[in-house]
């Protein structure tokens, strides 16, 4: 099995339950085994910032899935619980995003490992400190990425 992290985030409707039921849908996957949960965050929107407060949160998981197989059970469980695309940084109902897998650099048209805006995030790094405060992405441990940056607004619910 192989350690990896996700983010989760949702702004659309009951967040609080949007969160649990991809927890719960992540849980049921086949080779996906979660370790560790952050609490929910209540977090400013980032990017386009014309829009609601997220409720944003952090998974560690163990998996027999590649990258790209996790990618895609993160995918299928936002599917199912109703995620539609139809802007960058928009509202969205569900977004689970793979934050790190056991270290690996993927770069290619679907996947980016580490994920390419984690460090820059403090709406992912407050959650993800919680659970891993010393992983190491991109050279440097969350807590010293998360020390770089203004978590103002991020507050636990």
């Amino acid at each position: 099995m192989t350690q990896a992290y996700l983010g989760l985030g949702s702004n659309i409707g009951d967040k609080a339950a949007m969160l649990d039921a991809a927890v719960a849908g992540l849980g049921a996957r086949p080779g996906i085994r979660i370790t560790a949960r952050s609490r929910n965050y209540r977090t400013p929107p980032w990017g386009d910032t014309d829009q609601d407060w997220f409720l944003n949160g952090a998974l560690a998981v163990e998996t027999d899935l590649d990258p790209h197989g996790l990618l895609d059970a993160c995918l299928a469980v936002e599917t199912d619980l109703g995620r539609v695309r139809e802007r960058r940084w928009g509202p969205r109902v569900i977004d689970i995003d793979v934050l790190s897998y056991a270290g690996a650099t993927v770069e290619d048209e679907r996947l980016i490992l580490p994920h390419r805006f984690v460090r820059q995030r403090a709406f992912v790094l407050v959650p993800l400190a919680e659970i891993a405060p010393d992983l190491a992405i991109g050279g440097e441990t969350v807590t010293a990425a998360l020390a770089k940056l203004d978590a103002g607004g991020i507050e636990p619910v």
